[in-house]
Order: C-alpha cells, then sequence, then structure tokens
C-alpha cells in the first residue's frame, strides 16, 4: 500500500456536519466531515489526548469533537476547544491531528493521504467525457470485495482473462497476434499506463449488450489503463457510436479488503430509464471476476517476477508493478508487517503535508518500506 496519492473516502452524499463519518482506508482509520459552510475535511481519526475515535464524536460547528472529554477540532487537525480548561487558557501546540487535502469529483470526495506539498502531487485520474453531452454517467455505485486492491488492479489490467471469466460480457477473445507478443503499453501521464488492442466479440444472447449495432462476431477495441497504485479505467470500443469507459476508484480498506468507487461512462443507450438495468448488467460482469479472485493464492501480488510464470500477455501487469517499484523507491510504500507489530501500542497516521513545516507531533507516523 502507498502513500501520495489521491484515494476514494466516501460517497459525497454520505458526508455530512450532521454526524462525522469513520472510514477506513490503507489499514488506518479517519474521519470525514462538513463544517458550518459545508466545507469536507478529512482528518486521522485518533484524538491525541487519550486515544477517542473522533468519527464516533460530533460535530459541532465547524469542528469535530471527541466523543471522551469532549476536546473539539477544527478541519485543519489543531484542537480550538478543551473543555477542562479555563476560560483564558488555550490548548497547546502540540494539539493536533493529521488534516488531509481533499476534493469532490465525480460524487466522491478523495482526499489526498500523504505529505507532499501541492506542487508535487499527482492528480485525480479524470474523467474527461464526464461533462460532455453525448456521454453519460450512471449514478455513483460503491461496493466492497474481500481481496487485496492490487489484485483488483491488476485482474482490470488483464486481456487474457475474459474469454474465460466473462460469458455475460461476451466472452472477448485476443488476436493471435496479441497472444504470441507483448502488448504495447502507453503512458497515462506521468503516473499510469494502458493499452488498447483488437479483440473478437460475440455478442451474448438476449442480453443488454445484443442491443448495441453490429457486435456479432465484429473486431472491437478494448484495453484497460492504471493511474497511481489504485484507479483504473476499461475502455470498451464496440463501434464509434458505442462505448464504455469504465472507472475504478478504489480505496485499500486493509490488506485483505477493499472498497470500489464505479463510473461508468455510456455513449449510447442514452436513456435515463436504462441506468438500472446498465448498472445491473455491469455489475453481474463484476461479480463473475469477484467469484474468482476471493480464491487467488497468494492473497496478495508476489514480491518477486519469479513467484509467478507470466506470458507476453501479462504486460500490462507487469508494468503495473514497474511502477509500484519505482513509488517504492521513493519512500512512499507502507510497511505493513511493522503496522501489523505496531498496532495496539501505538497509535499511527498517515503524515499530512503540515508535517513537513511544523514539528511536536504526537501521532506517530506510519512505517515505510526502507526508511
Amino acid at each position: 500500500m502507498y502513500m501520495n496519492f489521491w484515494y476514494p473516502v466516501a460517497a459525497c452524499s454520505e458526508v455530512t456536519n450532521e454526524a462525522p463519518l469513520t472510514v477506513r482506508i490503507l489499514s488506518l482509520d479517519f474521519v470525514a466531515f462538513r463544517d458550518s459552510a459545508g466545507n469536507p475535511h478529512v482528518l486521522s481519526d485518533t484524538c491525541i489526548h487519550r486515544g477517542g475515535s473522533l468519527g464516533q464524536g460530533k460535530v459541532r460547528g465547524d469542528c469535530v469533537q471527541c466523543p471522551y472529554h469532549g476536546w473539539q477540532f477544527s478541519g485543519e487537525g489543531r484542537c480550538v476547544l478543551i473543555p477542562t480548561l479555563g476560560a483564558d487558557e488555550t490548548p497547546p501546540a502540540r494539539a493536533k491531528v493529521d488534516s488531509y487535502p481533499v476534493q469532490e469529483q465525480y460524487g466522491i470526495l478523495f482526499a489526498f493521504l500523504g505529505d507532499l506539498p501541492a506542487s508535487e502531487r499527482p492528480p485525480i485520474f479524470e474523467i474527461p467525457e464526464y461533462t460532455a453531452a453525448d456521454w453519460r454517467a450512471n449514478k455513483l455505485k460503491v461496493f466492497e470485495v474481500d481481496y487485496h486492491y492490487e489484485r483488483s488492479i491488476e485482474n482490470a489490467l488483464d486481456p487474457a482473462h475474459n474469454e474465460f471469466v466473462h460469458p455475460k460480457q461476451g466472452t472477448p477473445g485476443m488476436l493471435l497476434d496479441f497472444r504470441k507478443n507483448p502488448i504495447q503499453m502507453d503512458p497515462i501521464g506521468e503516473w499510469g499506463s494502458g493499452f488498447l488492442i483488437p479483440f473478437t466479440q460475440k455478442t451474448p444472447e438476449g442480453g443488454l449488450l445484443a442491443q448495441a449495432n453490429s457486435w456479432s462476431t465484429e473486431v472491437v477495441r478494448a484495453g484497460s489503463g492504471h493511474f497511481g497504485p489504485n484507479a483504473v479505467v476499461t475502455w470498451l470500443k464496440f463501434t464509434k457510436e458505442n462505448m464504455f469507459h469504465q472507472y475504478f476508484y478504489e480505496a485499500p480498506i486493509d490488506e485483505n479488503r477493499t472498497r470500489i468507487f464505479f463510473v461508468n461512462m455510456r455513449h449510447f443507450l442514452m436513456d435515463p430509464a436504462m441506468d438500472d438495468r446498465i448498472v445491473n448488467i455491469n455489475m453481474e460482469i463484476a461479480q463473475e471476476d469477484i467469484n474468482l479472485l476471493v480464491r487467488l493464492n497468494p492473497v496478495r501480488t508476489p514480491e518477486t517476477m519469479t513467484r509467478e510464470v507470466l506470458m507476453p500477455a501479462d504486460r500490462p501487469t507487469v508494468r503495473y508493478r514497474e511502477f509500484l517499484k519505482d513509488w517504492e523507491k521513493r519512500g512512499w510504500r507502507l510497511d505493513m508487517k511493522k503496522m501489523r507489530e505496531m498496532r495496539g501500542d501505538v497509535a499511527m497516521a498517515i503524515p499530512c503535508p503540515a508535517r513537513r513545516t511544523e514539528k511536536n507531533w504526537v501521532l506517530d507516523e506510519v512505517p515505510r518500506v526502507g526508511r
């Protein structure tokens, strides 16, 4: 798992000024809430007084109040009220928790979980067609799966599994030249890579996909790409008029569970009455993946390439893992083994940008590989 990227925290509608929301990401707990002006905030969930969970407290004006002793923390993470202090006393400078940059896009509240300054942060993976008049976005779908997020991303990047796993999608098959030769990977900015290749496509009988024009045994273009460690897109281009672009923003809850925020864009069947049917078909296809991925062994991606027998068609997965290794070298990979050893004895937090300029933090920074 990696810090210094944008992670989906919750659907925007879930974050209110009525009650705080506790969310686990990267095996750590965070609290999300809105202030009196409606601005969202995401803080580390641990009160630095006696370890109370801020997410179990209340929203008081522009602050979240700890349920244990009533300490109040602003959206910037600073304690602004300690009930046991006198009226003329102020909270100590050390009374602060990590506060993370946030953005709201595509109906999702994202938080930048890391300490990079704004000029150095990777951006959120954009959906360029989101506001286009000739595309329609389905309502945001959020669901959880019982496997490691890297397995989920690698599955989305795997073109060779479709004809064996996805009969509801028409079992698209790779053409012979792509079976034998490495797939050409193209960069997606500085933070990702993707591919688009031709497939043979047989129309599934009686399904939603059969309603598109000229699909029967046609060659279609499809591919996938990742951006950062936890965002992936699948492009399905059946004709110039009939296309799906499917975006998945993934939040590792812990090493064995992942929360997925799914934004489906379509360039046909634009009637809003089709929304639910399309979502249901997409989730049936996703369930075909889920049924397989929950049984993978090992649970997590192997540490070295030599622990798997990889083929030329696995080039997208290999390229993704090369990116992960680069981010590990930058010191962004969390040391999950040490975190497990420390849990229960030490309160930890992902370092926020303010740690670059301020001292006297109470919560320990999470351990990182090589740091």
